[in-house]
């Protein structure tokens, strides 16, 4: 089959990323798409992402060769119920979602295994909607499709190589291997972490001194508590097993932990770090997952005015655009003062090079 024109219901971040980088790749292809707000596809419209909008499914999307659902789990359901009557024998519906075992179901339910591969797109941001798209998001990010066991293996080889055309890295699973895989690196790391920042917050002090303190490694690894409450709860409605069976299996491990450290076994935490150290470091470097990548250095700077405004000037002049940047009191390293992050990799490389050129004291976080 050929995909010449593409659907897309809803059209966010993740959609619209995806419709930007159609357009990139097919810049003859025929993109429409419905969405709530008229000014979201007004947007789309102007950015050249889509040919036609709509408020409401139609026939608009009738003869599409592949259709993108990209809201939430729950509305994509209810999406297929009404796209079903109006769908061609040739459509393919694919979603965006992080949880596969309901949308998998939903489609069994209503007859459209002949017409679903799902999809699960491992990139994201901080921002959201459709005017934080881009046609690179997906850039060397796994892109996890479920082909239902009896749609067409031409319309999987296609959807593959267009994935791996967005600059993507396409891989197959089945939406039960899917969902085990996804509680594990991404959905109990996201309970773990609102746990461990709420447990700071239980236990500090009136006066909030841990508050205070924290910096450095525990805003690391609490950064995703701070992500979407509602988002969340819909994941873990909708995986609930696999993250419940695997939170059962860390709450053990953390229990061995505990009785370890109580009874001052010797070696325990010194294997346990040693193992985790090795395991952690073999995949430092690997494409993008579902949780988002920091890029940070640490700059040891002199305690005097202006000695931020210079750093942040040489990097300016040298075109490197800085996220964020403040000082850090938790001095996790002998030096290396202040905290600068940076919106990709090249931008980091690319300071810690300037930075160590002109002398300063650099270190990374790896």
């Amino acid at each position: 089959m050929n995909m010449n024109k593409f659907g897309f219901i809803s059209l966010g971040l993740i959609g619209g990323s995806i419709a930007l980088a159609i357009r990139q790749i097919c810049p003859d292809a025929r993109i429409v798409a419905c969405a709530r707000r008229q000014s979201t596809l007004d947007e789309a419209l102007a950015a050249g992402a889509i040919d036609e909008g709509t408020t409401e499914i139609n026939g608009l999307f009738s003869d599409c060769d592949m259709i993108f659902l990209c809201a939430p789990v729950a509305v994509n359901n209810k999406f297929l119920e009404q796209l079903r009557p109006i769908l061609s024998e040739k459509t393919i519906i694919t979603d965006v979602g992080s949880v596969k075992g309901s949308i998998h179901e939903a489609v069994s339910r209503l007859g459209l295994d002949s017409h679903f591969i799902g999809g699960h797109p491992m990139a994201g941001s901080e921002k959201t909607g459709f005017s934080n798209a881009s046609p690179i998001l997906l850039e060397n990010a796994y892109y996890i499709l479920t082909p239902t066991e009896t749609v067409a293996r031409e319309a999987v080889a296609e959807y593959y190589s267009l994935v791996k055309k967005m600059g993507a890295i396409p891989l197959i699973l089945n939406s039960q291997e899917h969902d085990y895989v996804t509680a594990a690196i991404s959905h109990v790391p996201h309970l773990v972490a609102a746990a461990l920042a709420n447990l700071v917050h239980d236990h500090d002090s009136a006066n909030e001194t841990m508050k205070m303190i924290a910096a450095g490694g525990f805003k690391d690894i609490t950064r995703i508590a701070s992500s979407s409450p509602e988002m969340w709860e819909s994941i873990c409605m909708s995986n609930t097993e696999n993250i419940a069976d695997l939170l059962d299996d860390y709450i053990s491990s953390l229990q061995t932990i505990s009785r370890a450290v109580r009874t001052r076994q010797t070696g325990f935490t010194h294997d346990l770090f040693t193992a985790s150290r090795e395991y952690r470091d073999s995949f430092a470097d690997l494409p993008k997952g579902p949780i988002k990548k920091i890029f940070a250095c640490y700059v040891d700077i002199p305690d005097e005015a202006g000695a931020i405004a210079s750093l942040a000037t040489l990097l300016a002049k040298a075109d490197i655009s800085i996220k964020n940047i403040g000082i850090i009191h938790n001095r996790e390293f002998e030096e290396g003062v202040l905290r600068v992050e940076f919106y990709d990799q090249t931008a980091s490389d690319e300071a810690v090079a300037l930075l160590q050129s002109l002398h300063y004291l650099v270190y990374e976080r790896k």
